[in-house]
């Protein structure tokens, strides 16, 4: 973004400047090729630095234990492959609980009072996990093939006529602002579409671009139904693809998952690129929290606690946490409705120059952040 910035500033001045545009573009290409975390780091475009630096600084603490031992890796994906398919079926509605998920997915039990679509639903959605980790596993190039498996199985034994096929309707989509294309754009529209994921002519990081292509893909919503789940498992392709787990989106923060997609209709990428950026970081903390042994006191500051138990030992409150959790201004991951943070993050976050700043301005205490506590 810095470069970025200096660049565009000089590409408005004479043409006396014109070769340190090349300049700077230089040094943004040798980034990219020798030091790939500073070039993430520097060039984002969506997505603050700062919550970049961490999110990829964790992925390479991650990168360290590889390869996983192979009863903790079973165990982390059984539960993702569960908490997945339950949250992103919740999100469009599927009544099913995690724990009726569970029983259906590991025991095959139909659950009383429970239609069959939504059976179908989960264990469609778990084949749709199957296939995206063989197209991993095979390192095969993602393609419009790709997208149009993944969505064939999500509708499966549902509506057979159009699994896999693209819509030949218009449809609504309902609470959005946006209204998606003509049925006759749709192809078109997707081969533009590959060919901008291929290209990644703004250079977007992983992060940047599988949160861009998520919003991109469902902005055509080129399918008759199954566009939310399909962009989910779409957009975790690409990120497991790149060894990163996959960001599950909880059905508790449907409503904010609307709320940014509503603004990235009206322009402002930014707010959704966050929120996939955080519910991705929150699988990493996943991971590291099962994966990381904790064998001496220095490590035990890394343990998970609520917010209202790290506001006792710290000069802020719950609220003013809560806020800084949602913005992505300090590590926390959310479990259900609330959300848990370290000792440590709080340490580092107290000790930034960037927050005695801020604190010489104005008491956290007395900041106006609303009546919430964790839940979002």
């Amino acid at each position: 973004m810095i470069f970025l910035a200096i660049r565009y500033f000089l590409a408005l001045q004479c043409g006396l400047f014109t070769w340190l545009c090349l300049i700077f573009d230089r040094i943004g290409c040798i980034l990219k090729c020798v030091y790939p975390i500073l070039y993430q780091i520097f060039m984002a475009t969506y997505l603050d630095p700062a919550i970049a630096a961490r999110i990829i600084e964790k992925k390479k603490i991650l990168d360290q234990y590889r390869p996983f031992p192979k009863p903790i890796l079973e165990r982390l994906r059984e539960q993702f492959i569960a908490e997945w398919t339950y949250n992103s079926n919740a999100i469009e509605g599927n009544t099913l609980t995690l724990r009726e998920t569970m029983l259906v997915l590991e025991r095959g039990i139909t659950v009383k009072g429970k239609s069959l679509r939504e059976h179908f639903e989960v264990t469609n959605h778990r084949a749709a996990i199957f296939e995206l980790e063989k197209m991993i596993q095979s390192k095969e190039a993602i393609s419009e093939d790709s997208i149009l498996r993944l969505h064939a199985h999500i509708l499966d034994n549902i509506d057979d006529r159009y699994a896999g096929v693209y819509r030949r309707e218009n449809v609504r989509i309902l609470g959005a602002r946006h209204i998606p294309p003509s049925p006759f754009k749709i192809p078109d529209l997707m081969k533009d579409f590959f060919t901008w994921l291929n290209e990644n002519p703004e250079q977007l990081s992983i992060i940047e671009l599988a949160a861009v292509a998520h919003y991109k893909f469902v902005s055509i919503h080129p399918f008759i139904d199954g566009n939310g789940r399909t962009g989910r498992l779409f957009m975790n392709l690409l990120f497991m693809q790149y060894g990163f787990p996959p960001a599950v989106i909880l059905v508790t923060d449907r409503h904010k998952y609307y709320d940014v997609l509503n603004e990235a209709n009206l322009g402002d990428l930014k707010p959704f690129v966050r929120f996939i950026a955080q519910s991705v970081e929150r699988s990493i903390g996943l991971y590291l929290e099962a994966i990381e042994p904790i064998t001496d006191e220095s490590q035990m500051g890394k343990e998970y606690i609520l917010l209202r138990e790290a506001a006792k030992n710290s000069p802020y409150s719950q609220e003013y946490l809560s806020l800084l959790a949602r913005r992505g201004k300090i590590h926390a991951i959310k479990k259900g409705r609330n959300w848990y943070t370290t000792k440590e993050t709080l340490e580092e976050y107290i000790m930034s120059p960037y927050t005695k700043r801020a604190s010489a301005a104005l008491s956290p205490r007395d900041k106006p952040v609303g009546p919430s506590a964790e839940s979002d």
